[in-house]
């Protein structure tokens, strides 16, 4: 099972969805940059296709898998006629192979965007040989115990909270998504146990917006290393590794292997 802890007192630096910066992202050009940069995991997204397989990609919003080109929804498109509008666009299985081969040992933070054909997308990750290198998050519950009965052997991670309806995006809102997570940041620490008992993790995901000393320790009392996403700014990266947390997830992971090189 991967080791998700700071290594000699470092930080892990997890590359959200490959280095965004340098290529588009949830790509295998992206993947191979964020590698090259000395990343110690990769993020990455994973939707199903109605008909069609497991893809990588972060939603099913055509602005995202084109990386702009186009607007609306995949709809029934299958994966020929998305890859007119995205010929990057890879199968679960066409990432999982290249890091199978030329990954270098990297490890795999995949990240479920789906609720069924949950045992699929776990059974790939067997079927690669990458199962002690990949860890599997959701914020649901229910898909991380699909997972562990599937593949025993996979890591869980649980992602914490969940923004459904992409408030956090919508700016005349942002107050009021800053006073509920105010109020969840207090409350954390004691609601962790049950939280992690829940759906049996032993990873969590944090906003880093929610990310305390006190419930790093708390985390960490009960054996579960913790992971700040998604952290951009220098001076947020240095509160939340002063807080204690075990690695940073972010969209500019040169910046941080450089800043958090022992």
């Amino acid at each position: 099972m991967i080791d998700l802890r700071r290594r000699d007192g470092r930080p892990l630096v997890i590359a959200h969805r490959g280095a965004p910066r340098l290529a588009p992202e949830n790509t295998i050009v992206s993947f191979r940059a964020a590698v090259e940069l000395g990343v110690d995991l990769v993020e990455l997204d994973v939707i199903a296709l109605s008909s069609g397989p497991l893809v990588v990609a972060h939603s099913d919003r055509l602005e995202e898998i084109t990386h702009g080109g186009t607007t609306g929804r995949i709809g029934g498109r299958s994966l020929e006629e998305l890859r007119e509008l995205a010929p990057d666009l890879p199968t679960f299985d066409d990432v999982l192979d290249w890091f199978a081969r030329e990954g270098g040992g990297v490890g795999l933070h995949v990240d479920l965007k789906l609720r069924a054909r949950v045992g699929e997308a776990a059974e790939a990750i067997e079927r690669f040989g990458l199962t002690e290198r990949a860890v599997v998050s959701t914020f649901h519950g229910d898909v991380l115990r699909q997972v562990a009965r599937a593949a025993p052997g996979i890591r869980l991670g649980f992602t914490y909270p969940e923004d459904r309806l992409g408030v956090a995006r919508r700016r005349m809102l942002r107050p009021a998504v800053r006073a509920g997570l105010s109020g969840l940041r207090l409350s954390l620490p004691a609601r962790l146990p049950q939280l992690l008992a829940r759906t049996g993790a032993t990873a969590l995901m944090l906003n880093h917006t929610l990310v305390t000393a006190g419930a790093v320790r708390r985390a960490h009392d009960l054996g579960v290393p913790v992971l700040a996403w998604t952290v951009d700014d220098l001076v947020e990266v240095d509160r939340v590794v002063g807080a204690g947390v075990d690695g940073v997830i972010t969209n500019d992971p040169g910046l941080l292997v450089a800043t958090l090189a022992p």
